[in-house]
């Protein structure tokens, strides 16, 4: 069995590295610099991601409590850590998915998003990731500032797919998800919400019908200068 060294020198270091590598660079790399320096001088890298595994990564990813890049004086979150620690490891897929799928953690949800987010395919990010917009539950972020700010994990699965940076990373830009179709790599996607927003759209339809024939309705002959005619007037007429 391998030894993970906590301080992650072997992987770090730029000297010929031949090892695994994603995206043809050092999986390491894929966070910035300065990002990974603040790591492995970390507290938490130190004494906490130490000797970790798959499987005991799985433990302290349950017990996170925000997500987040760094704060304050460029200090990183424990879940920028253990996204680091993940690159490290390199877990196979199959674990990633059951991170990913796994519904008792939210938190080890978001981490494997994230690192599915950096590490796959732009079709298999988009194949893998997709499913979790429509899950709802909510998520504590850390924010530069050092504050607090309320999110989604379908919030912060839109943006790992639409932006350019997440989490104090820089993300590797993803092909179009239009050019993916055209290809016949990816199946047109389904809104989970466009069997409501269809019946958005009836409702509407049928409150305009109403509002039209009230319309017509309000529409009498001026008679006596009051503009109503009455169902007793009307029949007076009639004869």
């Amino acid at each position: 069995m391998s030894t993970h060294h906590a301080d992650a020198t072997r992987m770090l270091d730029t000297r010929g590295y031949t090892g695994p590598t994603i995206h043809s660079t050092n999986p390491l790399h894929l966070l910035e610099k300065p990002v990974r320096d603040r790591i492995t001088e970390s507290y938490y890298w130190k004494e906490q991601c130490f000797a970790l595994n798959a499987a005991t990564l799985c433990d302290k990813a349950a017990a996170l409590t925000y997500i987040g890049g760094t704060y304050g004086q460029q200090k990183p979150t424990p879940f920028l850590c253990l996204v680091f620690k993940l690159l490290q490891l390199l877990p196979e897929k199959e674990i990633i998915l059951l991170y990913l799928r796994q519904q008792e953690f939210k938190y080890l949800t978001a981490l494997a998003a994230f690192y599915v987010r950096l590490t796959f395919d732009g079709r298999e990010v988009y194949r893998v990731l997709e499913p979790l917009l429509g899950d709802f539950r909510k998520l504590r972020r850390r924010t530069r500032e050092g504050g607090w700010r309320l999110s989604w994990v379908d919030g912060f699965v839109d943006d790992l797919l639409v932006k350019d940076r997440v989490c104090a990373t820089g993300l590797r830009k993803l092909p179009s998800r239009t050019v993916l179709e055209d290809l016949g790599q990816l199946e047109m996607r389904i809104s989970p919400l466009g069997e409501e927003i269809e019946d958005i759209d009836a409702d509407e339809e049928e409150r305009g019908d109403e509002r039209s024939r009230g319309s017509d309705e309000d529409e009498v002959e001026e008679v006596n200068g009051n503009g109503r005619v009455d169902d007793e007037q009307r029949s007076d007429r009639s004869h």
